[in-house]
C-alpha cells in the first residue's frame, strides 16, 4: 500500500488562510477527497475554507496561481485514471510540474492531492469514503497546513544571506 511509512501530520493552522482546489471528474472520489481535505482542516483550526471547483486536473495548476498570493496554503485535489492513451501522463506530469513551480514560486504552500491512479478501484481506495485504505484528501491538507506552519517559523531569506 503506498501509504505505507507515511509520516503523522499534524499542525495547528488557526488563522491561516486555506483554500482547496478541486476538480470536477469522477465525482464520488472528488468528494471524498474534499471531504477528507476539509476534516483535516477543521482539525487544524482553519475556518472559513473556500472550495473552488475547475473542470478537470489540468486546471488547478492556474486555479492555485491566482490563488496563491492571496493563502497561506492550498490543497490541491483531482484524480486521473489511466486510459489507452498517453493522456494520463501528460496531465499527470503537467499538473505535478505545474503545482511544484506555482509553489516555489509564490512560496505558498500547495497540498497535493492529486491521484494517479490505474482504474477506478485504486481511486476509491484512495479517496478517504468508507471502506477506503487511505484519505489522500486529509494527507494533502495536513501537509499543505504543516508545511504552511513551518515556512512561518523560518525568518525570510534575503539575497546574499
Amino acid at each position: 500500500m503506498s501509504g505505507h511509512g507515511a509520516p503523522a501530520v499534524s499542525a495547528d493552522g488557526s488563522g491561516l488562510r486555506v483554500a482547496i482546489v478541486a476538480a470536477s471528474w469522477h465525482t464520488e472520489v472528488m468528494d471524498g477527497l474534499v471531504a477528507g481535505a476539509q476534516r483535516a482542516l477543521a482539525e487544524a483550526g482553519v475556518v472559513d475554507v473556500p472550495v473552488v471547483r475547475v473542470p478537470g486536473t489540468v486546471e488547478l495548476t492556474v486555479a492555485c496561481a491566482r490563488l496563491a498570493p492571496a493563502h497561506d496554503a492550498l490543497v490541491a485535489l483531482g484524480v486521473v485514471i489511466r486510459g489507452g492513451t498517453p493522456h494520463f501522463d501528460y496531465v499527470c506530469s503537467g499538473v505535478t510540474h505545474g503545482l511544484t513551480e506555482v509553489s516555489v514560486r509564490t512560496g505558498c504552500p500547495i497540498g497535493f492531492g492529486v491521484l494517479t491512479c490505474d482504474d477506478d478501484a485504486q481511486a476509491l481506495d484512495r479517496a478517504g469514503l468508507p471502506g477506503s485504505s487511505e484519505d489522500k484528501g486529509h494527507e494533502a491538507a495536513m501537509a499543505a497546513v504543516a508545511t504552511a506552519v513551518t515556512l512561518g517559523d523560518l525568518a525570510p531569506r534575503t539575497l546574499g544571506a
